[in-house]
């Protein structure tokens, strides 16, 4: 099989516009115990943003945009022990200031700082920008936040990708299993063990409480993107009463049964990457012929030599087996990208490999100088400790076998219906959390979005979490991943009305 798929989306005291200090606020019945008093209560010091995104690469607007760091303990019950500090990016308010509203834009692993300083802009210029200040925050471990989850090197990721993994004999699976016992490795030496243990959503949604109380806010205003749609199911769950507006669009569903939810993702895929076919075929020239029906086996005849023959590039390295299936995946996210893949594929055909590597780059985070964002580390140790391991062979076998038959464009053709075990199973580190069945009582009626044919997290799962959170169901019809503030009118209208005025979208509503 391909890859194992991440969710990103394609976000006391505060202060007033001037800088001054506003003390923090807390909602009744949830102040914190005296030990966190410290946290909670914490005063901001906001400064330029230079040191955290730069304006000229991200764009946004500099006169109302500053920066900061929030202090949070590493182990809560452990207070007096080692902190970490979240970094955090905000766009003031421009009217009548309603509160903070963070957003998440997924991952595991995505930067809300770096979401909030590419789109905050944009968002400025909706109602949204006129009354709230717009947060983009990085949790725990991720982007400007420190300490930074750093597992491998920028050279052993290089090396880690270029890696065949196609061989499924009982070597190639010990080989397999082999690299990912070395990542877990390297990540308990460089990490530690007491830090991996709390970089889970567990401890994610106490971050965001204090978070929320440290701006000076009495209730939460959050939109999670994605795996972002985790945090807030589990901040619900976890402090209800403290939400007063709650988006969350692409979800995650946290009682889906992993094995159940990673097969129907692969097929969410496969939907999308048929739909991305059928595009290509209408509009003539397609490099994977003018029938969408043969479109697959038109990929794998294009794709799988490159097991054993790398696809050269302009880019210094070869295009890879993995490289090119993951190219695609990231493509497959937005329909902003299929001219993208379009003209990947067409370079494939003649033998090149540059679009779909720079498309890979873009998913593994690797800039063109060779370094790499952290999101590969933050995704495998979040993961690792949010749900339990898959070790049972059969459950592992079933796993290979069912996603293979789920998404065949991205089958290698070498599977034997034996699965490896991935780096979860040998993490230093137990689970913090597992799936279940919310429990949520005194929640406010929160809002939901789930696209039709969501490549990265089924329309079902949405249709899920809606039910346990009892929450109003916006229905997007469409080939993306998430939907909200992206240029659709029925779906950022209503959107922006539950947020402004506490407006619920109608019953059944379908944009």
């Amino acid at each position: 099989m391909a890859i194992a798929v991440a969710v990103l989306a394609v976000p006391g005291c505060s202060t007033s516009l001037d800088g001054s200090a506003q003390p923090a606020t807390f909602s009744s019945g949830t102040a914190p115990t005296p030990s966190l008093d410290r946290f909670y209560g914490q005063q901001l010091h906001w400064e330029s943003c230079d040191d955290y995104a730069d304006q000229k690469s991200y764009g946004y607007p500099e006169d109302r945009t500053d920066c900061t760091t929030v202090t949070v303990p590493i182990d809560y019950d452990n207070p007096d022990g080692e902190s970490a500090q979240l970094a955090v990016l905000r766009v003031r308010a421009k009217g009548d200031k309603i509160g903070s509203l963070l957003m998440n834009p997924g991952g595991p692993g995505g930067s809300g700082v770096e979401f909030m300083a590419g789109r905050g802009a944009d968002f400025s210029e909706t109602e949204l920008g006129d009354r709230f200040d717009l947060i983009g925050f990085d949790p725990r471990g991720i982007g400007k936040s420190t300490p930074e989850i750093r597992c491998l090197t920028d050279a052993e990721r290089d090396e880690l990708r270029a890696v065949t993994l196609a061989d499924m004999t009982p070597a190639g699976i010990a080989k397999q299993e082999q690299e990912a016992k070395d990542t877990a490795d390297k990540c308990e030496q460089r990490m530690g063990t007491e830090y991996l243990a709390h970089v889970g959503t567990a401890d994610v949604v106490k971050d965001l409480d204090v978070l929320r109380a440290a701006l000076g806010d009495d209730k939460l205003n959050y939109l999670g993107y994605s795996y972002g749609t985790r945090i807030g199911a589990t901040y619900a769950e976890e402090f209800p009463a403290n939400v007063r507006a709650m988006v969350n669009d692409g979800a995650v569903d946290p009682a889906a049964d992993p094995v159940e939810d990673t097969v129907e993702q692969m097929a969410g895929f496969q939907s999308v990457f048929d739909a991305f076919a059928a595009d290509c075929a209408a509009g003539g020239g397609c490099p994977l012929g003018d029938d969408p029906a043969q479109a697959t086996k038109r990929f794998q005849e294009l794709t799988r030599p490159l097991i054993d023959r790398p696809a050269p590039t302009g880019l210094g390295r070869s295009l890879s087996y993995e490289d090119a299936i993951t190219g695609v995946f990231q493509a497959l996210y937005s329909e902003a990208l299929w001219d993208a893949l379009h003209e990947g594929l067409d370079q494939l055909v003649r033998g090149n490999g540059d679009t779909l590597l720079r498309l890979a780059d873009m998913y593994e985070g690797r800039d063109s100088n060779g370094h790499y964002a952290n999101v590969g580390d933050v995704f495998t140790a979040v993961r690792c400790v949010d749900d339990p391991p898959i070790t049972d062979q059969a459950t592992l076998d079933r796993l290979d076998t069912e996603g293979r038959r789920a998404a065949p464009f991205a089958d290698d053709g070498r599977g034997t219906g034996v699965g490896a075990r991935d780096e979860c199973a040998f993490w230093p580190v137990p689970p913090t959390s597992a799936p279940h069945v919310l429990d949520v009582q005194g929640l406010p009626t929160t809002v939901v979005i789930s696209t039709t044919n969501d490549p990265a997290t089924p329309y079902e799962a949405g249709v899920a979490l809606a039910k346990s959170l009892d929450a109003r169901l916006i229905t997007f019809e469409g080939d993306q991943h998430t939907a909200s503030l992206e240029g659709d009118d029925c779906v950022d209208d209503a959107v922006i009305a539950y947020f402004v005025d506490l407006t619920l979208p109608n019953e059944g509503l379908t944009c």
